[in-house]
């Protein structure tokens, strides 16, 4: 019996579609909007809802059209982080009866129904990530609350989209990272029992340039899968470059318990780096000694504009997939695609399906 190809190396972009020529129209009609809860609180309950269903219509569509543009590249490419704001105000006590609504729900369940079963067939693996008020370690049960919701709302989309059930089904997953410092793993772990077994099953935790490092995270590669984020890392450590041969690698791998592991990339600002080769790694003693502060090297780059970089992520392929992180998002995508291709790390020709 001739051995199992290897899964298919995937990277791709993060939540909002950039168009190539600048259209305004067409970002409009790609990215998804959003309304506030302050300007539902000032409408009658049957306003409101009105208003809430224009939104959603407009941002459900949004989604069936990145999946779209998505689907349309090669199969390496087909993997996707969906804008947390999808759903507005979904876990707000003002939307809680929103969501309720026949209409809003027929509508909101028919259209995630749908978007899931275009990105099973289509092979576009999906993630998402709430922002970093999302603490799951808090001592504030309040702030502790208001994450258990979040993440359950999250869990409720791949529900909706057909992604849940088991252990990260499809790939998909809803990262965060690992919160305050005060109450620490075991925090975590007292967190992450209080979520439902769906929302349990989704959830991963990313390291970071301020709390938790690569190696903080590494105990709870037992509970949950860890996502590496290179350049976090790189501000973390003060440096270092890590290679796909670490001996952490394995560790990171095996927290995924069979899935193929998601990683994070982007670069520091074009802007602060001005001059530095695009063939070379950036120095971190370098850059510190000419003034660059973490909170400057850690701001993401327009672009991957850095081809030492991308060659690095190249290396990291065999293992894990990728979403670019970079704030020119799928712009960004065609530049690591373009290093990837250069050096095979992705093959050339590969169909769009």
């Amino acid at each position: 019996m001739q051995p199992l190809a290897p899964p298919l190396p995937r990277f791709g972009w993060c939540c909002q579609y950039i168009p190539p020529d600048g259209d305004a129209e067409t970002a409009k009609r790609m990215n998804p909007g959003t309304i506030t809860v302050a300007t539902l609180s000032r409408l009658e309950p049957a306003r409101a809802a009105e208003k809430l269903e224009q939104v959603l219509r407009r941002n459900l569509q949004s989604l069936h059209l990145q999946l779209a543009e998505v689907a349309r590249h090669p199969a390496y490419r087909r993997l996707l982080r969906v804008n947390s704001g999808l759903l507005p105000v979904y876990t707000h006590a003002i939307g809680l009866p929103l969501y309720r609504e026949p209409a809003i729900r027929a509508l909101v369940e028919s259209a995630l129904d749908h978007a899931g079963r275009k990105a099973r067939e289509a092979g576009i693996r999906i993630g998402l990530h709430p922002d970093q008020f999302c603490v799951l370690n808090s001592a504030n049960p309040a702030t502790l609350k208001n994450s258990v919701d979040e993440l359950e709302y999250h869990a409720d989309i791949l529900r909706m989209m057909g992604l849940t059930g088991g252990w990260h089904p499809q790939g998909a997953h809803v990262n965060i990272h690992g919160g305050g410092r005060a109450e620490g793993i075991a925090g975590f772990r007292r967190g992450l029992a209080l979520l439902s077994e769906d929302a349990r099953g989704l959830v991963t935790v990313e390291n970071d340039e301020m709390s938790y490092g690569l190696d903080d995270l590494l105990p709870l590669a037992d509970a949950v899968p860890i996502i590496l984020d290179l350049h976090h890392h790189w501000v973390k450590s003060g440096g270092e470059y890590i290679r796909a041969d670490d001996p952490r690698i394995e560790t990171v791998r095996g927290s995924w318990r069979g899935v193929r592991p998601i990683a994070h990339v982007s670069v520091s600002r074009e802007d602060l780096l001005d001059g530095w080769p695009a063939d070379e790694l950036p120095d971190y003693a370098v850059l510190s000694a000419r003034g660059l502060k973490a909170r400057d090297l850690r701001a993401h780059s327009q672009r991957m504009w850095n081809h030492a970089v991308n060659r690095l992520v190249s290396e990291h392929l065999a293992w894990a997939d990728f979403e670019v992180e970079a704030k020119a998002k799928n712009l960004a995508v065609d530049d690591l695609e373009r290093d990837a291709l250069r050096l095979g790390a992705v093959p050339a020709g590969v169909p769009a399906q």
